[in-house]
Parts: C-alpha cells; sequence; structure tokens
C-alpha cells in the first residue's frame, strides 16, 4: 500500500540506524485521517435546501411558545411568523410568504370557515385537541392539508410537517380508519355517478380528450365537470384530485390506467 512504501523510504536515517521520529510519521492511518477530515466538512456544508417555512396560530401563548422552541430546534424548519388572534392571519400570510400553516381551530371563534381561504394562501395543518373525527374531517373538508392532536409527540409533529410540506396529506393513525369510513359515506353524497367516472378516469392519467372517449360524451362536458369537481372536493388540480380519488377509494393503490 502507498503508506508503507513511503514508511520504507522514511524508516532508516543516514547513519543506517532507525529514525524514531521519522519513524512515527511513518505510520499514518489514512482511513482515521480520511474520517476526521470528513467530519468538520460534513458539519460545515451549506444546506441546499431551503427551510419550510411555517406560521404559527394559536391564541395560548403558553402552547405557541412551547411549539415554536420545538421548531427552532429543526435545521429544515423556520418560523417565519405568529399570531394569538385569527382576525391578524390574513393580513400576517399577505405580508410574510410562508410554506406552512399551523392552525389551531379554537381560537377568538371557531378557524373552520376561514380554512378555505387560508389555504389558499399557505397548507394548513390542524392543531387541535379534538380526537372526534368529525372534527377532522370538516377540517380536511375544508382543505386543510393535515390535522395532529396537541397531545402528539415532537416526532409525530415532525412527520406531519414534513409530509404536508412535500405535497402529501397527514393524519394521525387514530383517527384514519374512523375518517376513511366518513369519507367513503361523503363522497357518495357529494358527487354524482357520473362526476365519480369522470374522477376515476382522471385519476387513472387519462387526459380529458380520452376521459370524453370512455365516457361517450364531448371534451367541453368533461372540463365542465371538473370545475364542479374542483369545486365540490375543494381540490386545485389534477394531482390533488388523483390523491382525493386513492384518499376515498375511487382508484385502487395500485390501479392503471387501462
Amino acid at each position: 500500500m502507498r503508506w508503507e512504501t513511503g514508511a520504507k523510504r522514511t524508516a532508516t536515517s543516514g547513519t543506517g540506524r532507525p529514525s524514531p521520529r521519522r519513524t512515527a510519521k511513518a505510520k499514518p492511518q489514512p482511513r482515521r485521517q480520511r474520517a476526521r477530515a470528513a467530519r468538520p466538512q460534513e458539519d460545515t456544508m451549506p444546506a441546499t435546501v431551503p427551510p419550510i417555512r411555517v406560521v404559527l396560530a394559536d391564541d395560548h401563548a403558553l402552547f405557541r411558545a412551547g411549539l415554536k422552541s420545538v421548531l427552532a430546534l429543526q435545521p429544515s424548519v423556520e418560523v417565519v411568523g405568529e399570531t394569538a388572534r385569527l382576525a391578524d392571519l390574513t393580513p400576517l400570510l399577505e405580508r410574510i410568504p410562508c410554506d406552512l400553516l399551523l392552525l389551531d381551530l379554537q381560537m377568538e371563534r371557531n378557524a373552520l370557515s376561514e380554512i378555505p381561504a387560508l389555504a389558499q394562501k399557505a397548507a394548513v395543518i390542524v392543531v387541535t385537541a379534538s380526537e372526534a373525527p368529525e372534527d377532522a374531517m370538516a377540517a380536511i373538508q375544508a382543505g386543510a392539508r393535515g390535522v395532529i392532536l396537541k397531545r402528539f409527540a415532537v416526532a409525530d409533529l415532525m412527520q406531519a410537517v414534513r409530509t404536508v410540506a412535500a405535497g402529501g396529506a397527514w393524519l394521525p393513525a387514530a383517527l384514519q380508519a374512523d375518517l376513511a369510513k366518513a369519507l367513503q359515506v361523503g363522497v357518495r353524497e357529494v358527487l354524482t355517478q357520473r362526476e365519480r367516472e369522470i374522477v376515476r378516469w382522471v385519476a387513472l392519467g387519462l387526459r380529458n380528450v380520452e376521459v370524453a372517449a370512455k365516457l361517450f360524451i364531448s371534451e367541453q362536458t368533461v372540463k365542465t365537470h371538473l370545475v364542479n369537481i374542483f369545486s365540490k372536493v375543494g381540490v386545485r388540480d389534477r394531482v390533488e384530485l388523483s390523491r382525493y380519488a386513492a384518499r376515498v377509494g375511487i382508484i385502487g393503490v395500485r390501479e392503471e390506467a387501462s
């Protein structure tokens, strides 16, 4: 090996006797040295991904301060604003761009009716003490992308934040089964049979013209149906509609377009 060759060159002095000082230097340990050199480089590497910008909305100052302290420990998260009043929330979001809003439903008034407008400005995660499935259902239907219970651990909070920031949705496991049943009932009430068929084909990746051919209707009729569907189920585009279709069982997880 290379370091052994170097040791042979420096193992003796000009008199032919071993040189202790040079012998000591002639026994490097490349792996250990490389590991030591790598550690500070990893620690000082600049972040290549911008942090998740979060706004906190909760009228309990102590809880809000605790939440802020927890998030401040996460390098991937930056708390950019906070408020104790629902009335101040919309102006705050207009002034400070953010990725996520952690919203307490019960502030000076119930925040449920505010979620559709707030969801246009940031992804909303509802933070609540309520474990009633109907409350989670109402929040999701209003446009929230996640629900987190206040009694949950920090790990659950961070999982919810990262999942929603990446474009997904997050629900406590304790509520998922009950909410799935409620969604199955709700979708039958919200969408007509024709709308469900359109949702299915769109979720499977078909274009409007292809959906029209499948259902023997015009492309314009498909577009009109989609406008109504987006409004009914609270989604903004085809990607969100596909996630909705999988979540409520309109398509199976492994189903593919034929």
